[in-house]
């Protein structure tokens, strides 16, 4: 059995510890509400913008754009997003479990796709695993702005017009509720979802000049690479959320260990107490 001081110094450990995990679940809750509004507030921007390419695309004859046209499909791009740090619960494993799956049931070889990294996590599994990586990005700050992930929204909008690859496929976390993420797939290029909308009737009539399809030309690559800046905000208040679950986990989890070495050290602490008396007790009954 270990020592008094031993468990003493295990409940003086988990303490600071749990004094930590505390800390880090007040930070993430902070975090973790101000991403939501801002992952809330982007929808209204997506949805009016998804509108007007639908009202191009399907409201002219002219309006035609390679980004709307699917192609025989020889090599495909995943833009995964996750982080930089750990200590966020399943957040980063659920979306590389569930891509390395689609990976291995998609494709035969490792020539059929690349990959497109956002974040430390995710960057390092598919480099350690010899993955074709051909662009990332780490170091994002908990609220990013369009201009920190610029570069590389617009190298995989490129890349597809180039022909690198034919087709775009995101993976992140869709923030469902503090407690609740899923891992999300959302095909980004060609823009298919576009001619569906537009046959709805949903809609306004709209003129174009010069035309249709010079709008479609400066419109959809900005649209592309507003689904990309969409989901990392969605993906980022998902992180907060997971790291402040986890943490919460964490300190009660500490707590509850306090609890039960608390209830040892007592029990010994007692023992040792009523050994010294029974000693003493003996001593006393020797000399007589």
């Amino acid at each position: 059995m270990a020592s008094l001081r031993e468990i003493k110094s295990r409940i003086n450990s988990t303490k600071k510890t749990s004094q930590m995990t505390k800390a880090m679940q007040m930070v993430s809750a902070s975090k973790s509400k101000r991403a939501e509004q801002n992952a809330k507030g982007y929808v209204p921007y997506m949805e009016k913008v998804q509108d007007v390419v639908a009202a191009i695309a399907g409201g002219t004859s002219d309006a035609s754009h390679p980004m709307l046209i699917s192609r025989p499909v020889k090599k495909t791009a995943y833009l995964v997003i996750g982080s930089d740090r750990g200590l966020a619960g399943a957040y980063n494993s659920s979306i590389l479990r569930q891509l390395s799956r689609t990976l291995k049931e998609r494709h035969r070889s490792n020539d059929e796709f690349v990959i497109l990294a956002i974040g430390r996590v995710p960057r390092d599994y598919f480099v350690k695993r010899g993955y074709n990586v051909v662009e990332s990005i780490v170091g994002l700050p908990d609220q990013p702005t369009f201009s920190d992930v610029k570069q590389i929204a617009r190298k995989a909008v490129g890349m597809f017009a180039d022909g690198t690859y034919d087709e775009l496929y995101m993976y992140y976390n869709h923030f469902v509720s503090v407690i609740s993420q899923e891992v999300t797939e959302k095909k980004v290029l060609p823009i298919t979802d576009i001619a569906p909308k537009a046959n709805e009737g949903l809609s306004a009539s709209y003129e174009f000049e010069p035309s249709g399809e010079a709008i479609l030309e400066v419109l959809l690559p900005q649209y592309a690479e507003s689904l990309i800046y969409g989901a990392l905000l969605d993906g980022k208040a998902s992180e907060h959320a997971a790291r402040m679950t986890a943490m919460k986990t964490a300190t009660d989890n500490a707590n509850e260990l306090i609890r039960d070495l608390s209830l040892v050290y007592n029990r010994a602490r007692q023992a040792a107490i009523t050994q010294e008396i029974t000693e003493i007790i003996g001593g006393a009954a020797a000399l007589e």
